[in-house]
């Protein structure tokens, strides 16, 4: 049984002294590089205009030491490994897998509030989820796991983990990415983040040879679908654009700007508003003036009124709910349709219809953007989200499953399966029906189907889904693989 331990907590708790129950600083861990939730922030952007940071149970200082190696004001506090550094009120407040480790319910809640407290523009909150479950072992302790080692873990579910930071905190909340979740303290930051989710930015620096500013404009144009303003020029492009009137600039935009593309930038520019509204109505709705700048300006080009924005943002919500209009999109889409759902590559997944790419936008928003997938997956017999792994797509010509994560939207429930340590994995074949027509890869993909067609390899597709009966249907048709060719088999 592992003896309380008194230990003067600090800021943790409004009291002077608790006593922990497990040694909770031994699962301060060394790492090599950025911690995850540190590295997603700086992806994000969330932490671009934080002039200060404080890591709020820092351990062993890690992310301090490789934040300010960034050139980034950094302070990291911990009540075992720095407990005599006083936490300053910092811009952004990093709180990384502290609440995991914490074996009393209310503590976490007190934690995470005297952290918002010193919280300035955000809060990073990340915590280890169930899918770690097979990781922890130990004895059940409350509602928690105390492993041999005296540590105590406590996994989340990434909706447990939301509700969690928003209760103590009482801002509106985003799943970062599974186990990573931002608490804004001005709703506006909150809607630029799920503005740059929805609506990507412009990379004024891909130019494709454009030269000058006014070029620079131009494509812009052709790309948005609108005649960018003062405020969205970068700093390298004002002295050449900032001269010229709005009626100056767009009679010369108009002038060079190709009229099909800029066609094409309206659609992808509407559409993409209405992902937008779509996905921040999760949180409910807010009023048009606290909108990012980009969404404001695409409302007013596009639309006749914020108002009908909306509603054509609920009436295509409206249409997830409607089984035969989201099959009807599914037969129509990019990706491999099957009697249980539509599965697409990430690199097509910007071509599906836009009720298909909202689907997917509500389960990103329930269960955070999930990195490193490969393929989506939409389910049409019921309302989930699967983002599927493959690491060795494009090398494996019938790659193995390494992971999957799924949210069902009915009660935002998420599952994480992992295969890598299985045998008798499955496998895909006719990759090519999972990318687009333009993708760099299908003819290759295309050429290797036809030539398992014609060596009889498809005429049993019940035993081909798992890697022992796709071995043996090789073996029974004569042939191997080497790459993406199928050669004979030399015994």
């Amino acid at each position: 049984m592992i003896q309380p331990i008194v230990i003067n907590a600090g800021p943790l708790a409004d009291h002077d002294h608790l006593e922990w129950r497990s040694n909770r600083h031994r699962t301060a861990i060394g790492r090599v590089g950025l911690s995850m939730p540190a590295r997603q922030a700086l992806n994000d952007g969330v932490l671009d205009s934080c002039e200060t940071i404080l890591d709020y149970g820092s351990g062993r200082g890690q992310d301090v030491k490789r934040l300010r190696s960034m050139g980034r004001v950094v302070q990291g506090w911990d009540p075992h490994f720095a407990p005599e550094t006083v936490p300053q009120a910092s811009a952004a407040v990093l709180l990384t897998y502290v609440l995991n480790v914490i074996d009393a319910a209310h503590e976490r809640v007190e934690t995470l509030k005297s952290a918002w407290r010193l919280t300035g523009k955000v809060l990073v909150v990340s915590a280890r989820l169930t899918w770690d479950a097979r990781r922890v072992r130990g004895e059940d302790m409350d509602d928690g796991v105390l492993t041999s080692r005296g540590t105590f873990q406590h996994l989340y579910s990434s909706s447990e983990l939301r509700s969690l930071v928003e209760q103590a905190t009482g801002a509106r909340c985003v799943n970062a990415t599974p186990g990573v979740v931002y608490a804004f303290r001005d709703d506006t930051e909150r809607l630029a983040y799920l503005a740059r989710r929805a609506i990507p930015d412009f990379n004024w620096d891909s130019l494709d040879g454009y030269a000058d500013g006014l070029s620079a404009a131009v494509r812009f144009a052709e790309s948005r679908g609108r005649i960018p303003i003062f405020e969205e020029f970068p700093a390298e492009h004002l002295e050449t654009l900032g001269r010229l009137s709005p009626a100056q600039l767009t009679r010369l935009v108009n002038k060079g700007a190709d009229p099909e593309l800029v066609s094409e930038g309206v659609k992808r520019s509407t559409l993409d508003t209405l992902l937008f509204l779509g996905i921040e109505l999760f949180n409910g709705r807010s009023c048009f003036s606290s909108l990012p700048l980009g969404v404001q300006l695409n409302i007013r080009k596009f639309f006749r009124s914020y108002r009908q924005a909306c509603q054509r943002s609920d009436r295509l919500l409206l249409k997830l709910r409607d089984d035969t209009y989201v099959r009807g999109a599914m037969r129509n889409s990019v990706g491999k349709l099957t009697p249980s759902a539509l599965y697409v590559h990430k690199r097509a997944a910007s071509s599906m219809p836009v009720i298909l790419r909202l689907y997917e936008h509500c389960g990103s928003v329930a269960a955070g953007i999930v990195p490193d997938y490969t393929l989506i997956k939409l389910s049409h017999d019921r309302r989930a989200v699967s983002w599927l792994g493959y690491p060795d797509f494009d090398s494996d010509p019938h790659p193995r499953t390494a992971w999957s994560y799924q949210v069902n939207l009915s009660d935002l429930e998420t599952k994480y399966q992992d295969f890598q340590e299985r045998s008798n994995r499955p496998l895909l074949h006719r990759k090519e029906e999972f990318v687009g027509s333009d993708d760099q890869f299908r003819d290759k993909y295309e050429r290797l189907t036809k030539a398992e067609v014609a060596a009889g390899l498809y005429k049993n597709p019940q035993l081909i889904g798992t890697e022992d009966g796709w071995e043996r249907e090789l073996t029974r048709c004569g042939v191997s693989l080497r790459g993406h060719r199928l050669i004979k088999r030399k015994d």
